[in-house]
């Protein structure tokens, strides 16, 4: 975990929150190169689950709600967690990750008694200070999706079985966050609202279990890695009348990844009785109301990148020397291909290898411009970053070999082995690459 964190951030990938000022516990940043793989991963779940179905509709909900939606959902009463409390240092802990819960772990102090912390961040709206304005930064986005299902069914008018899918920012106000990107006061979240008829839900439940198996072997996760966890009745949320638990094997141990929950039609039922509102969808075929029940993908945008850098990281040895790289899928690859003239100080390499550059990034945005050090040092950095493939141009694709005029070198990064490919396959050589 430790070098992975360390490369993450010499490389720009991920770096500490408000590091220059020391920091704020449980919020990250993401440099160029973590933007493109978080930005990358969240347009092929959208490709994947909402523009590749005929059944879904997108969303972006407000982060700010109306504070009486949290308060019909329980989320006002409930959204908590165990806390205790050193008596000597005052440092906090969740209870339920400690082993020893009357001791410190950090001073050896006696912990006081455990009460219940709510995670919820309070903020205020508005000008004035009473509690009227008092709203919340949410902590989940499916709330956005069921106060909007009947906007969309009257602008739409679907037909069940149908789904809302969002992205977007959620807030926790953990009481240890820890673990690099894994548990985090600012995180993101793919979810969908699947609305079914009742008498669907297990079928719809099975279809929803196998899609996200597609989606971890489609992003690039280590299937070895993973698990199905089956949440025992006691332990499941109020809400629920079953979930799953996709987990996987972090260094830390096995922990949380997704989740799948069918909700009942308990979110809906609550806000139609405290909104007044009803809520309800019309069957045209039966003639008859009924209140949809739900099924809820639930994705982590961080624990999905996570989970993709882990199982990319690599160690292996190539030309005799101990080598580290990152092995992702080029559909979720920061860059796609680096351009490089063999040379940097030979005029006629960088023009035509400029011009290979300019012609690729108008076809595949994600491509780098690299001429820093010589070829072998531009490979080590370039594997490092994960980048499948290294285009170089050398005296040959000027001609000094006619039979191999116009042609360039690319590398494989995983093998290190090269080809020769014409200068016009290379768009559809990347794109082909990339599917």
């Amino acid at each position: 975990m430790e070098k992975l964190i360390s490369l993450a951030k010499r490389r720009g990938f991920i770096y500490q929150g408000s590091e220059i000022y020391g920091g704020l516990a449980g919020t990250y940043d993401y440099g160029p190169l973590g933007i493109a793989l978080k930005n990358n991963i969240k347009n092929l779940w959208w490709r994947m689950f909402v523009d590749g179905r005929d059944d879904m509709y997108g969303m972006d909900a407000a982060i700010l709600m109306n504070a009486r939606v949290w308060e019909t959902t329980g989320h006002v009463a409930g959204f908590a967690d165990p806390l205790v409390e050193c008596t000597k240092c005052k440092r906090r802990f969740r209870s339920d990750h400690l082993e020893d819960k009357t001791k410190c772990p950090e001073c050896g102090g006696a912990l006081g008694p455990e009460r219940q912390f709510n995670m919820m961040l309070s903020t205020k709206v508005g000008a004035t200070e009473d509690s009227s304005a008092t709203s919340y930064l949410r902590p989940e986005t499916a709330q956005g999706m069921f106060v909007n299902f009947k906007n969309v069914v009257d602008s739409f008018h679907p037909k069940l079985p149908f789904g809302l899918g969002q992205i977007g920012k959620a807030f926790r106000n953990e009481i240890t966050p820890r673990d690099f990107i894994f548990r985090l006061r600012e995180l993101e979240q793919m979810e969908i609202e699947y609305f079914v008829k009742e008498n669907d839900w297990q079928r719809a439940f099975e279809e929803w279990r196998v899609a996200m198996n597609a989606w971890l072997e489609l992003v690039g996760i280590d299937r070895a890695r993973t698990h199905e966890v089956e949440i025992a009745p006691e332990d499941l949320a109020h809400y629920s009348k079953r979930t799953i638990d996709f987990e996987f094997d972090y260094p830390f141990g096995q922990k949380e990844l997704y989740g799948l929950a069918y909700r009942t039609n308990f979110d809906l039922s609550r806000h139609a009785e405290a909104s007044k509102v009803d809520l309800s969808y019309f069957e045209e075929a039966t003639g008859e109301r009924t209140v949809p029940h739900v099924i809820e993908p639930s994705f982590g945008v961080d624990r999905t990148l996570l989970a993709v850098l882990l199982s990319a990281y690599t160690e292996d040895e190539m030309g005799g020397e101990t080598r580290t790289y990152l092995k992702l899928h080029p559909r979720v690859a920061p860059i796609k291909a680096a351009v490089s003239p063999l040379l940097k100080n030979k005029p006629e390499l960088v023009e035509k290898a400029r011009a290979v550059y300019a012609m690729l990034k108008q076809e595949v945005p994600q491509i780098m411009w690299d001429d820093n050090g010589n070829v072998g040092k531009r490979y080590r950095r370039q594997d490092e970053i994960g980048t499948p493939f290294c285009i170089v141009i050398d005296f040959d694709t000027l001609g000094e070999n006619p039979e191999l005029l116009d042609t360039v070198t690319v590398r494989d990064r995983d093998t290190g082995t090269q080809q020769r490919l014409p200068v016009s396959e290379l768009t559809n050589y990347l794109k082909t690459a990339i599917l």
